[in-house]
């Protein structure tokens, strides 16, 4: 008997705070694409973001596990356990720890306007699939952007987004969904998410 592969989509971040934007992208990828879960990597410290103003880890961990609260989506410091900094490694090492999962990786199309910036990005397209989200003001600019001119013949119809989680990297998908604009950055500017002491 064959055995189910467990399909999984993995949201990362600073989660600096977690907000509804995110449960919004994690609900999508669970039905849109068909996933088992979503697990949310919660970074221990983005190394294109500045540390002044990130709250302790500790408190990201407990802000996203009370906006998720869904049973199908998983919190995890897993990033820390495994000592990488950067995505494209954290997916390879994932990958390889977990040989009976099919990995998503998901983002908002801000990510993908900005993706050539991170470290070995064309790692990250190499080795999962990918599926990014409409967000407001950014998805043009991240459709005619470096990644998605590098990766367009890998880029799939949107009605065969069921099937990603599948697909032999690279591979990709643009998801156009009802928009959340909820951003951290709104966030922290009216003070919701606020470092102790700070």
């Amino acid at each position: 008997m064959k055995r189910h592969l467990r399909r999984i989509g993995i949201l990362g971040g600073s989660f600096n705070p977690a907000h509804q934007g995110h449960r919004h992208i994690s609900l999508q990828a669970l039905k849109r694409l068909r996933l088992d879960e979503v697990w949310w990597l919660v970074s221990p410290q983005n190394p294109l973001k500045p540390q002044a103003g990130m709250a302790p880890f500790e408190a990201r961990i407990e802000s996203a596990q009370k906006v998720a609260d869904h049973p199908r989506i998983r919190v995890t410091d897993v990033e820390k356990g495994l000592g990488t900094t950067y995505t494209a490694e954290t997916l390879a090492r994932l990958v390889r720890r977990f040989p009976n999962h099919r990995f998503v990786w998901l983002m908002g199309a801000d990510n993908l306007a900005q993706i050539s910036r991170w470290n070995h990005w064309t790692r990250i397209f190499q080795t999962v699939p990918v599926a990014v989200f409409d967000r407001p003001t950014y998805s043009l600019g991240a459709l005619s952007g470096r990644a998605a001119r590098r990766f367009h013949r890998e880029r799939i119809k949107e009605s065969r987004a069921g099937r990603l989680a599948d697909m032999r990297p690279p591979a990709w998908v643009f998801l156009h969904t009802p928009l959340n604009a909820t951003s951290a950055t709104a966030l922290r500017a009216r003070g919701m998410f606020r470092r102790p002491g700070g």
